[in-house]
């Protein structure tokens, strides 16, 4: 497996519902180094740079309250930037389904996620779904001089 970055975050209703360290612990165990960590205030502008390939669905706009902090109160996420061997998979087996129903019981979606009565679906966490989205992503939320070292010049010195 090649070492690469991807991009984690928990989510306003993880943080609400103090959910975070029960969604590390799930993580903690793919032994992944932390190359940058962060709370962010998100933007509206933020969100829909985030979610762009999905403005077209029916159900961005609930996304971008979501994401924004809009629909829980919380108006900051945690990002974190993780590294190491297939990092992108392994984050995303663990993370589980989108739809927390769906998701397996023992992913972070299918233990602590939720649909709330009210027909809000509470998935706690974002995981990149490709290294190239992750790249992307981790761009959009991380400026170089926050991360450890830069994805890429880790993954270079790292295989050297």
């Amino acid at each position: 497996m090649a070492n690469e970055s991807t991009l984690v975050i928990f989510k306003p209703d993880a943080i609400q519902r103090g959910q975070v360290g029960a969604a590390l612990s799930k993580l903690e165990p793919l032994r992944l180094e932390i190359l940058g960590a962060k709370t962010v205030r998100v933007s509206r502008e933020l969100a829909e740079e985030h979610y762009q390939h999905l403005k077209t669905k029916p159900f961005f706009e609930d996304l971008i309250r979501h994401l924004s902090g809009e629909i829980h109160g919380v108006r900051y996420v945690l990002a974190l930037v993780l590294w190491g061997p297939g990092a992108v998979e392994r984050v995303r087996q663990v993370t589980g389904a989108t739809h927390p129903e769906k998701a397996d019981p023992q992913s972070i979606r299918g233990s602590l996620g939720r649909m709330t009565e009210a027909g809000i679906m509470e998935n706690v966490i974002h995981a990149s779904a490709t290294p190239e989205e992750a790249e992307r992503e981790i761009a959009l939320w991380f400026a170089a001089d926050e991360l450890l070292a830069a994805p890429k010049a880790a993954l270079q010195t790292r295989e050297a």
